[in-house]
């Protein structure tokens, strides 16, 4: 099947449509032009009858003799072939014709069925068909002296015919419709052509196409993603974002704020620059989005926003944060329990055998008392063990880590779980380790996690090097450290991400040679906890 360029396609088919409505304009104007002509037909024809039934000696001769002098016959002639009559006839009262254009019918009666009311005295005109086509005719009465009627004057005019309207006007109409379909031809050939560039040179069946897979190919992706227009219509949302957000339905066309009250995409419209890895909450939802301005031409004509479940990045937080912490944890233990082991072995071959036992016994006690400590008040293991390695890992650099024994946590703040628990307290005593430059006996990390109906605080203070006041503003931004080494200036800004992220605040305060002290407090509402009690 040959497929035909839409830019012909559109043009024909204006074509087409004014020559259609060229035609029915011209059947319109053709039926308006004969109602026309006979309505002056049937003012003309009245007037010659009228005129004709008035000539001298007309009536004189019906009303004497009853017939019409030949005078007054090529008077009547002469009146026809001026006022461009088909036929002028003159009856008398027993409707024989005195005149007619044909000689033959002259002496003739006449059995027209529209006569009757001409012989009584009434003036009329009628339409009927003849033998020569459709006829107006003029009926008027001759009335002598006294008034008496004394015969009939009959005046009849063709009424043109349709073609022959046509024909009559066929130089006009010929010169009009040339020039309207030459002229409406190009508009319709440029209109064609603009329609062409705007959708890119492409075919309908190459736009169809490249929609669809397009549809496909977003829907094929494993991120949430939506676009709006600069009016914050929906243009794209696919199947995994209508997965993770629990939309049903074809959504496309309906205003965002409809779909999503709680959406922050139409905020880049206003902000128009992108913003990257921005941890939001929508529907209950905990996810990571990258969202970016869509310009053509430099123009912003709507955003776009690409995400995913924020689950899977916390649980890659978490390897980070925390599993990592514990292969180092065991690796530190391993350590230490070698130099405790190594130190009873040297006790018993000095042959101290009791100061070994105790030793042993101080030891267990000592981790012992941590454990019971943290598995009593820390309800969740995976804090609970990050703690532990956290102590573990202090130890090896030689920082005492002291966890205040009156710390307790029995929930966790709304639209917060152990995985942003662990994200906070790994960053915050990993960032303290980082403030000790040199080993010493007084390098100390002091923790406590304080929890009552209202708010949960964590505090974590260090007597380290300290941050300078003109740094300060600048530690949760992303990418800026205060350290030297690759890798640094993110742990912090998590850390803020997941406070805003919970409604909390956090404080620093830092004395440079003295230590840094954060505190973070979240409010507390059980009705909104996402995660519930700690089990």
């Amino acid at each position: 099947m040959v497929s035909v360029p839409i830019q012909w396609k559109i043009t024909g088919l204006i074509v087409f449509i004014l020559l259609f409505s060229f035609l029915v304009l011209g059947m319109v104007l053709t039926s308006n032009y004969i109602e026309t002509e006979e309505s002056e037909l049937r003012d003309r024809a009245i007037l010659t009858a009228r005129t004709v039934a008035e000539l001298p000696g007309v009536a004189e001769s019906l009303s004497s003799t009853g017939g019409v002098p030949d005078g007054a016959a090529s008077a009547v002639e002469e009146l026809r072939v001026i006022n461009k009559a088909d036929y002028i006839v003159i009856l008398n009262m027993d409707r024989v014709r005195l005149t007619h254009p044909v000689q033959s019918k002259i002496g003739t009666m006449s059995n027209g069925e529209d006569e009757g009311p001409a012989f009584a005295e009434h003036s009329y005109t009628a339409k009927g068909k003849g033998e020569v086509g459709t006829l107006i005719r003029a009926f008027v009465p001759i009335l002598d002296e006294e008034h008496n009627q004394v015969g009939v004057v009959i005046t009849g005019y063709k009424l043109p015919q349709v073609m022959e309207t046509i024909l009559s006007l066929k130089r006009e109409i010929f010169i009009t419709s040339g020039l309207a379909l030459l002229i409406s031809g190009w508009g319709a050939y440029m209109l064609a052509r603009h329609i062409k560039k705007q959708m890119f040179h492409l075919e309908p069946h190459e736009i169809a196409q490249l929609v669809v897979e397009r549809t496909e190919t977003f829907n094929a992706m494993h991120e949430g993603v939506i676009a709006i227009d600069k009016f914050e219509r929906i243009t794209i949302f696919n199947d995994k974002a209508k997965e993770m957000l629990d939309i049903q339905g074809e959504v496309t066309g309906r205003q965002i704020r409809e779909v999503l009250p709680d959406t922050h995409l139409p905020e880049i419209l206003q902000l128009d620059h992108p913003i990257y890895n921005k941890d939001l909450q929508i529907r209950n939802l905990a996810i990571v989005s990258n969202r970016v301005p869509i310009r053509v031409d430099g123009v912003t004509v709507g955003a776009i926003s690409i995400f995913q479940d924020r689950t899977q990045v916390k649980q890659l937080a978490e390897e980070l944060t925390g599993v990592k912490a514990f292969v180092s944890a065991l690796r530190v233990q391993n350590h230490e329990h070698m130099n405790k082991l190594h130190t009873i072995a040297g006790l018993i071959q000095l042959g101290n055998r009791e100061k070994a036992l105790e030793y042993v016994f101080q030891v267990t006690e000592e981790q012992e008392e941590l454990t019971r400590f943290l598995s009593k008040n820390i309800k969740d293991d995976s804090l609970s063990g990050l703690l532990l390695s956290k102590v573990s890992r202090g130890k090896e650099l030689g920082i005492q880590l002291v966890i205040d024994r009156y710390s307790r946590l029995r929930t966790f703040p709304p639209y917060l779980d152990h995985h942003d628990f662990v994200l906070v307290l790994g960053n915050l005593i990993e960032n303290a380790f980082d403030s000790f430059e040199q080993q010493s006996e007084d390098n100390q990390i002091y923790v406590s996690i304080q929890q009552t109906d209202q708010v949960l605080s964590i505090l974590v203070e260090d007597n380290g090097q300290g941050i300078e006041k003109e740094k300060q503003p600048f530690v949760f931004q992303q990418g800026y450290s205060t350290k030297s080494k690759t890798g640094r200036g993110i742990g912090l800004y998590l850390v803020k991400q997941i406070v805003e992220k919970g409604k909390g605040d956090i404080q620093l305060e830092s004395i440079p040679g003295e230590g840094t002290t954060f505190q973070i407090v979240f409010p507390v509402n059980h009705t909104k906890n996402r995660g519930g009690d700690i089990d």
